[in-house]
């Protein structure tokens, strides 16, 4: 036998041994296992915010438990062959012990940012000092109870008095973590409060039953000592899938904390030497990539942090701007009715002095009356604007519905413009279906688009003409308004129909706007399940603005209110102008 097959049957030998040990030895080993895994969850919490109150709290409560399983896995082993050093490690146990209750109810104070209870955490941390002294004399536990598994020390009369404090000491925490989660309505943080609530109350109070030893009853099985597998895994999910102490890359460092313990072990297991070596250069390749893995997750969870702060803080931006929308909806509703009194007894009395009901009025007066008059009744329309986007924004627009002729409703507005095309010199061209054209619609507010689409290309064209168009397609009807005018860039197009947006195209022009008109266009026609839009081959090319209304069979005549239209939102209607409107042109 060479000295390689030699060397490796040792090693095998001592981890069948080791194996053996730890089925024979269960017992023992499992407070063993228990503190190990405790003690390195403490670590890596404390290793990701040193300076963290919270963190170091968790430490410490790792630590008592470390105490604690270390200690029993000490007494345990001796199994009763020696007392006094039973004694002595049952002691070491509760130097970590007794700080359970103080550590649980500081960390509920932090978790739960409970700046009061200063007093009461005060008491108890002197609590826990006084029975840390206690603890190491025959008045707290003495003697021992011997079980099939191990031995225990017996309870004394401070051990009693200490179980009543312990439960009352840890029951603080369990009372702020309820009243806590009682009073907040943040769905994560209750998941945050259940899985904290949990994982100490299995601590508490299934790791609470080792004090049965101490009191002579056995539990056939120390299941008591499992709480401390439990508790960090427990808290490793909550860290990891619900954010728990913001340090959700403990998870994963434990996981690759796991896969490097593994693959160690295998290389204790190799057969040969050139066995051994490549089991060795895998280990290493992997814990190359288990760091650039780690790395990765950090700067993935960094990302993520920061995604998720200027989420919020955008959130936040989006409801102010929401309420200061709504105050300025709120004011030009106010306004605009203060407004529309005065305005309307102006034109009563500029129409009153014309008439010469004041006395004889001269040429020149009433030229400047007229001048006075066509001012008001711009004055008069922009209020008229602004009351129709304020009832639009409120869902106060009442719409009244019935079967209307297009063709008769476009050939009114035409007439009511001809006189206007011809002061500019314009040819205005009307298109009119060959048959009547009955749809579905409230007809003032659909001549109220019409007659401001063709009002709009009259402004807008120094010479040319503007042609009117009605035609079928996509189960309705369409409107084109087509002008040979100024026309207008494809960032026009992009931005017509919304709010107090008025072109580039019109810089420099002498037409007054203010950008509302076509934008209530818009609204009025989305409310009927319409669609409108603008296009222009570029600027001084002539644009075409036009809409599509669906032509609806067996509806019968009704009047309802904006917000009790077709129940389709306002955001939905928009997300589907872009694809809708495509095919409709």
């Amino acid at each position: 036998m060479n000295a390689d097959n030699a060397f490796f049957l040792f090693v095998n030998f001592v981890i069948l041994e080791t194996l053996y040990f730890m089925f024979t030895q269960l017992f023992t080993i499992l407070p063993l296992t228990c503190a190990i895994f405790v003690l390195l969850f403490g670590v890596f919490i404390l290793s990701k915010d040193r300076t963290s109150p919270m963190n170091r709290l968790m430490f410490g409560f790792s630590l008592s438990m470390f105490f604690w399983m270390f200690g029993t896995f000490m007494m345990f082993g001796l199994r009763g062959e020696n007392r006094e050093l039973a004694l002595f490690w049952d002691r070491f146990v509760y130097a970590g012990v007794v700080f359970m209750p103080p550590f649980m109810h500081h960390f509920s104070l932090i978790f739960t940012k409970n700046k009061g209870q200063r007093k009461l955490l005060t008491i108890n941390y002197l609590f826990a000092f006084f029975f840390l002294l206690i603890s190491r004399t025959p008045y707290f536990v003495d003697d021992l109870n011997i079980y099939n598994w191990g031995a225990h020390s017996q309870a004394r009369l401070f051990h009693h008095i200490f179980l009543f404090y312990f439960f009352i000491g840890t029951g603080i925490f369990f009372k702020n973590l309820f009243s806590e989660y009682r009073t907040i309505f943040n769905k994560e943080r209750k998941i945050q409060i259940i899985y904290a609530f949990v994982a100490f109350a299995i601590v508490i109070f299934v790791g609470g039953s080792a004090y049965l030893y101490a009191y002579g009853i056995d539990t056939k099985f120390p299941f008591a000592y499992v709480s401390g597998l439990i508790f960090p895994v427990l808290l490793s999910y909550a860290i990891s899938r619900h954010g728990l102490m913001h340090i959700r890359i403990v998870a994963a460092e434990i996981l690759v904390g796991l896969v490097n313990f593994f693959i160690v072990i295998e290389i204790f297991l190799a057969r040969s030497v050139s066995e051994l070596v490549i089991r060795i250069l895998v280990a290493a390749i992997v814990t190359v990539i288990n760091v650039l893995l780690m790395i990765s997750v950090q700067r993935e969870i960094k990302r993520k942090d920061e995604i998720t702060k200027l989420a919020k803080s955008l959130e936040q931006a989006n409801l102010r701007l929401q309420e200061l929308d709504r105050q300025k909806t709120e004011f030009l509703s106010i306004a605009s009715h203060q407004l529309r009194t005065p305005l309307s007894i102006i034109k009563g009395y500029i129409e009153l002095i014309t008439d010469g009901a004041y006395g004889k009025v001269t040429p020149k007066t009433k030229a400047i009356l007229a001048d006075m008059d066509s001012s008001n009744e711009r004055l008069v329309k922009l209020v008229d604007e602004f009351l129709d986007i304020t009832r639009i924004e409120q869902g106060r627009t009442k719409f009244s519905f019935g079967m209307h002729d297009m063709n008769e409703l476009v050939s009114s507005v035409v007439k009511e413009l001809t006189d206007r095309a011809k002061d500019k010199k314009l040819k205005l061209v009307w298109k009119a279906g060959k048959t009547k054209e009955d749809v579905y619609m409230d007809d003032e507010k659909v001549r109220h688009v019409v007659f401001n689409y063709v009002d709009n290309a009259i402004k807008y064209t120094p010479k040319g003409k503007v042609t009117v168009t009605l035609e079928h397609g996509n189960n309705g009807v369409i409107l084109k308004v087509t002008d040979t005018g100024i026309g207008f860039e494809k960032i026009d197009e992009v931005n017509f129909f919304q709010k107090f947006y008025r072109g580039k195209n019109v810089e420099g022009t002498n037409v007054n706007g203010t950008g509302l008109g076509i934008y209530v266009c818009r609204k009025f026609m989305e409310a009927q399940d319409g669609r409108v839009w603008a296009t222009s081959p570029g600027a001084g090319k002539g644009s075409e603005f036009g809409f599509w209304l669906p032509q609806k069979t067996g509806e019968k005549p009704k009047v309802v209110q904006q917000d009790e239209l077709a129940g389709v939102p306002h955001e939905i209607i928009e997300k589907k102008d872009t694809s809708t409107l495509a095919s409709v042109v």
